[in-house]
């Protein structure tokens, strides 16, 4: 059966990690054994499940195009999991960079300076509309019956995770969160920022901070949504801003790991744009995707 594009890209990344976690990932069992199985069970759903549950009724059709979004919660615990074991991290690289660059370390100082309750809230609470931001952006054309531009909108954000995850595996860096102690002061007792670190603490991953697929991910989303609803484009995309100087202010990245999302995001917006994954482009997106006519 004829893949999607979407389906595809899912498959080029799982082959990748796939190769990564059989040098490099844990090689006792449990995991030795769970890590590869799980990649090629994803793989299963993106080359056989999805393609025939887009030909399917309207729930099979809808989750036949959303799976991939579900398969990023497993695929980032995975990289993860494969970077703890292979136990290495570039973050004094990343470090001189950051110094080099700004004279200092953006993500480390600019909290301790400025520890306003009033910003925390705005920056953090911007941090945690990315979730908002990933869902909304396709989801809102797909109920509005703009089929072409959900799949266009899906298909360009996940392409920026799974670079973003390729890159995780070949240059992990922790992140300001693990290299430096937690700043305590009136910006990190606000709720919004317990809330960030709760989150963070039952589903983060070690070695995925450069570059900040946070910020790579929610700009493509928000930048399709703009293109394609605009009114929630209006909305989404000043989140995704504040969100990009969110994850520095909040000691969650470095400030190049958010530059770096920002210039990944661009340079997928311009491939997805040069491509014809635009606006006007239904024909060539559902004629790239079998039963999209449906």
């Amino acid at each position: 059966m004829a893949l999607a594009p979407i389906d595809r890209a899912t498959l080029a990344y799982l082959a990748l990690a796939l190769g990564f976690t059989l040098v490099h990932g844990p090689h006792q069992l449990p995991a030795g054994v769970l890590l590869p199985l799980a990649l090629v069970l994803a793989a299963v759903v993106a080359g056989w499940i999805a393609p025939r549950a887009r030909r399917g009724g309207p729930l099979g059709r809808f989750l036949g195009e959303f799976y991939p979004l579900v398969l990023t919660i497993g695929l980032y615990t995975h990289v993860g999991l494969v970077n703890a074991a292979r136990g290495v991290s570039y973050d004094a690289l990343v470090q001189g960079w950051e110094q080099a660059l700004f004279g200092t370390q953006p993500s480390l100082a600019w909290i301790r300076a400025f520890p306003g309750p009033v910003w925390s809230t705005l920056m953090h609470a911007a941090y945690l509309s990315y979730y908002l931001i990933l869902v909304a952006a396709p989801l809102a054309p797909w109920l509005a019956r703009r089929r072409d531009a959900a799949r266009a909108t899906l298909l360009l954000t996940m392409v920026a995770f799974y670079l973003c995850y390729a890159i995780f595996l070949v240059f992990p860096v922790a992140g300001p969160r693990y290299a430096f102690a937690p700043a305590r002061n009136a910006a990190t007792a606000v709720p919004a920022a317990w809330l960030v670190h709760r989150v963070l603490e039952g589903g983060s991953a070690w070695g995925t901070a450069f570059p900040s697929s946070h910020v790579a991910a929610a700009l493509v989303a928000a930048v399709c949504a703009l293109r394609f609803v605009r009114p929630l484009g209006a909305v989404l995309l000043p989140l995704a801003l504040l969100l990009t100087l969110g994850t520095v202010y909040g000691q969650l990245h470095y400030a190049l790991d958010a530059l770096a999302g920002a210039a990944l995001a661009a340079l997928v917006l311009l491939a997805g744009r040069r491509a014809g994954y635009d606006a006007g482009t239904q024909v060539q997106i559902e004629a790239l995707t079998p039963g999209a006519h449906r």
